[in-house]
């Protein structure tokens, strides 16, 4: 492993997730042949998917050699929203301030679980709410009832049991989404002897 405060190791590429209020650089290497930082300047603005509000923020490139090195403090990272961020790499030039964007994709920032947060995705928040929900059900056989001309309709357990599956399913594909960033073997590894 790496020392992720050394600029130098910093990976080449972005990174797919962040944690509210950590640091994290990056580099882009090779730019500054064709961006030359006398000329050129180069920032990420990443805006929440959510579309609610102005949820954006902007990393500024800083020359290193060849390489453009992107760097978000703990200070700035801490004001954060969490939640799925898409991003894009906008050069723009110094002499017109004419912009274009070279690269985009997405981020996920993470609640730092300092915060005393619920760490749970939404798919799992979702299976311990529809399992709770059955085993009441064990207890009331009504699905619908009405009193002073107002009604109530439940879920039947079939369709309850329907959306626990597909919410455990989710389940199943983040953890072997984490097991794969981390390299750890899951239930979807593949062994093979030679």
């Amino acid at each position: 492993m790496v020392n992720v405060f050394d600029p130098a190791a910093a990976p080449n590429v972005e990174p797919d997730r962040l944690v509210v209020g950590d640091r994290v650089t990056w580099r882009k290497p090779g730019l500054a042949s064709d961006y030359p930082s006398t000329q050129y300047s180069l920032t990420y603005i990443s805006r929440a998917a959510s579309g609610a509000g102005n949820h954006e923020f902007q990393v500024p490139g800083v020359l290193s050699g060849s390489d453009y090195v992107f760097t978000i403090t703990s200070a700035d990272s801490a004001n954060f929203d969490a939640g799925r961020h898409h991003w894009q790499l906008e050069v723009t030039r110094a002499s017109d301030a004419e912009r274009a964007v070279i690269l985009t994709g997405l981020w996920d920032i993470i609640e730092d679980l300092d915060d005393n947060i619920d760490p749970r995705s939404h798919a799992e928040i979702m299976v311990d709410k529809i399992e709770a929900v059955l085993q009441n059900r064990a207890d009331a056989d009504v699905l619908s009832y009405s009193i002073n001309g107002r009604s109530l309709s439940k879920m039947p357990p079939s369709e309850l049991m329907e959306w626990r599956d597909y919410y455990r399913r989710e389940v199943v594909i983040e953890y072997r989404k984490a097991h794969a960033r981390t390299s750890r073997p899951h239930s979807g590894t593949v062994k093979i002897r030679f």
